[in-house]
C-alpha cells in the first residue's frame, strides 16, 4: 500500500483504492481534529493550572460501583495523579493532533491516541464514541497514511531504520 502516488496516472489507474485511501485521509484528519478541540478545551478551561481534572475524577468515582476496576483506577492511579495526568493528557491531544495532521509518526502517535483512550475508559469514561476511536487508532497504526499523505514518506526514506516513520 505504501506506492500509492498523488499523481493524475496513478489516480486514474487505481480509482477504487484511491477512494479508499481519500476517504481514510479524511478519517485522519476528523481524528486529528477531535484530539485538537480537546487540547483547545482543557487549555482554554485552565485545565493544566487549576484542579478540574481532580474534581472530573471525584465525581465520577462517586458515579462507579465501589471495588470496581474503574473505582480503583481513579481511587488509587488518576486522582493522587490528576495534575501530571492533566498535562498528560492535554499536551498528549496536542502533538497527537499536529502529528496526524502533518503525516509525522503517524503509528507511533496513533498508539499514543489508543493508550490515551483506553485510560479514559480505565478511568470510567467508557461511552459509545470509545470503540470507534480504539478501532481507527489501530487502522492508523496498520496502514501508512503518513506515506500516502504527509511528512513519514521523506522521513521514512532518509531514516529506513526508524521505528518513528514507518
Amino acid at each position: 500500500m505504501t506506492d500509492f502516488e498523488w499523481s493524475s496516472k496513478y489516480l486514474a489507474k487505481h480509482p477504487f483504492k484511491t477512494a479508499g485511501i481519500v476517504l481514510f485521509l479524511v478519517g485522519r484528519y476528523l481524528f486529528a481534529a477531535f484530539f485538537l478541540y480537546g487540547f483547545w478545551h482543557k487549555l482554554v478551561k485552565d485545565w493544566l493550572w487549576t484542579d478540574i481534572m481532580h474534581g472530573h475524577f471525584t465525581e465520577r468515582l462517586g458515579e462507579l460501583t465501589p471495588g470496581s476496576f474503574q473505582a480503583l483506577y481513579l481511587e488509587h492511579f488518576a486522582i493522587p495523579l490528576a495534575m501530571p495526568i492533566a498535562w498528560i493528557v492535554t499536551v498528549g491531544e496536542l502533538i497527537i493532533g499536529i502529528s496526524l495532521v502533518l503525516g509525522l509518526a503517524v503509528r507511533a502517535n496513533a498508539a499514543f491516541a489508543l493508550f490515551l483512550v483506553l485510560n479514559f475508559a480505565a478511568g470510567g469514561y467508557y461511552n459509545l464514541t470509545l470503540p470507534p476511536f480504539m478501532v481507527y487508532s489501530v487502522l492508523l497504526m496498520i496502514f501508512p497514511s503518513g506515506h500516502w499523505l504527509g511528512m513519514d514518506r521523506k522521513l521514512h526514506e532518509k531514516h529506513p531504520d526508524s521505528l518513528w516513520f514507518r
